[in-house]
């Protein structure tokens, strides 16, 4: 398991002189399948990796918040008080302090703090990194000021934070793996309600992400676009969201969709129904059908949602020709990063090497490959 903890502490120590009072960790995340389904209400089935974000830290009594990135050399800290939060547009930072914001609207009493962090979760490759860095902060927050761990609410506030001061109109999925994650489990979640439901992997399955090394930066991307297209389809269908839409009403209706937006409106809600069937195939421990519905899913990211990218289509085909690979799509929200793949266990260091020279030669880029397992969500360590 990734494991920066004595490098924060190391750091914090080389710092401050003193031994941290805490150290918390927040995961970043992979979509098993169910993509762009969070924003339209539906279901969702990611699971909590082994990549992290960490943070060194000490309680501070003058209402200040100070965090040092270790990972960007020659970066400003996040520095700002409690009673001053502006949005000064500072990149990483604006998580921080958007977070901070967040949990003072909705009336929690803040305590500052200050430490050093560290992360292992690649930037842009749709494995989650601003989520991870959202509740890292947030159980930050919760243990330096005393108020209860909630995993939705706080899951909530990471999202809002994003969306009204960042400026990403994410959906909620993201922030509530990191904070809900379960060990050795994906987690069904219901956008909705924010349900939750372990479901275990299969047997003798190992999960494999598969890093393109291409990125995309959110905000400048379709994403915002593909939501309104979602928000309209909706809106002619008299729903408040694609969730309330069956495949049969889609067939019997959506002919008065325009072609694009009747496409968009097809995978989600083709989408939702996959993620369904593919926590029954995980509850019977059956990979074949899992592999199945994660294929069938790539082809609708592809096709309708039309998010994927050639590197994206390469390193998916090159996984699927594999032996022992039961499946692999894009994961995250598209046009550049990761994908991932359910594969026999025995398998999972051969796969790795050959995908990595098939990507690199079709491709002339180095990808980045992982296997990982299902770890907690976000937690003082």
């Amino acid at each position: 398991m990734s494991n920066l903890r004595p490098f924060v502490e190391d750091a914090f120590v080389s710092r401050f002189c003193e031994k941290p009072a805490l150290v918390i960790r927040a995961p970043g995340r992979v979509n098993l399948i169910g993509e762009h389904t969070d924003y339209n209400d539906g279901f969702v089935l990611p699971l909590a990796i082994e990549r992290a974000v960490w943070i060194a830290l000490r309680p501070r009594r003058d209402g200040r918040v100070t965090l040092h990135t270790l990972d960007l050399e020659g970066e400003k800290p996040a520095d700002f008080t409690l009673d001053d939060l502006v949005n000064q547009r500072a990149g990483w930072v604006e998580y921080v302090r958007g977070v901070t914001w967040a949990l003072a609207e909705a009336g929690y009493s803040l305590q500052g703090w200050e430490g050093v962090m560290s992360s292992d979760v690649p930037i842009g490759a749709g494995l989650s990194s601003s989520a991870a860095l959202e509740l890292a902060v947030a159980r930050a927050f919760a243990a330096v000021s005393g108020f209860a761990w909630d995993p939705p609410r706080m899951a909530l506030l990471g999202q809002k934070a994003e969306n009204h001061w960042v400026g990403v109109n994410c959906g909620v999925m993201d922030q509530m793996i990191s904070a809900a994650g379960r060990a050795d489990h994906a987690l069904l979640i219901d956008c909705r309600d924010l349900s939750t439901t372990p479901v275990p992997l299969p047997e003798g399955t190992a999960i494999v992400v598969l890093d393109t090394a291409t990125r995309r930066g959110l905000v400048d991307s379709a994403y915002n676009k593909r939501r309104a297209q979602c928000e309209a389809a909706a809106a002619y269908f008299g729903v408040s969201h694609l969730r309330d839409v069956t495949l049969d009403t889609f067939a019997a209706g959506g002919g008065g969709l325009d072609e694009v937006t009747r496409r968009r409106a097809r995978h989600v809600i083709s989408e939702n129904e996959r993620v369904l069937a593919a926590a029954a195939a995980m509850r019977a421990n059956d990979p074949a059908a899992l592999g199945r519905l994660m294929d069938e899913s790539h082809r609708s990211m592809r096709d309708d949602f039309e998010i994927s990218s050639p590197a994206l289509n390469a390193i998916v085909e090159a996984a699927r020709s594999q032996p022992g690979c039961y499946g692999a799509r894009m994961t995250g929200g598209g046009f550049a990063g990761c994908a991932v793949a359910i594969i026999q266990a025995a398998d999972a260091e051969a796969l790795a090497g050959t995908v990595s020279d098939i990507y690199r030669r079709e491709t002339g880029r180095e990808p980045k490959i992982y296997i990982t397992r299902a770890t907690d969500g976000a937690a003082v360590v």
